[in-house]
């Protein structure tokens, strides 16, 4: 069960590492969800910069220990990511382009969040046929 419970984490892991990345691309069409991508972007940030514990990374190594194995080496990121889907030594390109995405995100869910909003302020437009 522990194995299975430490593979649900990774799952949710990547589930939430895409969320992180391209979550701000939801609030183009429900513009409430950019409040909950806020937050996971600002988490991932602080975890990644500061040596904070990751609550996911740390419920992996929960369930790794049940199983007799040690913690992740290095934490998921190190373990997963790096050298598995890009190389390490690409970093900082791969840091500039997740953060490229967030802001375009973010910039098109307010540019959108803007039309809506001035579009509900204008009288409706009426066309006439004759």
């Amino acid at each position: 069960m522990a194995g299975f419970l430490a593979n649900v984490t990774v799952a949710v892991h990547i589930f939430a590492l895409v969320f992180i990345g391209f979550g701000g691309f939801l609030a183009w069409r429900w513009p409430r969800v950019i409040f909950v991508h806020v937050f996971f972007a600002a988490w991932g940030v602080l975890v990644n910069v500061f040596p904070w514990p990751c609550p996911l990374t740390a419920a992996e190594n929960y369930f790794r220990h049940q199983q007799g194995l040690g913690d992740l080496p290095g934490g998921f990121n190190a373990y997963y990511l790096y050298d598995t889907v890009f190389p390490r030594s690409s970093l900082p390109f791969v840091v500039v382009i997740a953060m490229a995405t967030v802001i375009i995100s973010y910039i098109g869910a307010y540019q959108r969040w803007r039309h809506r909003h001035h579009d509900g302020d204008a009288p409706a437009h009426r066309v006439s046929m004759g």
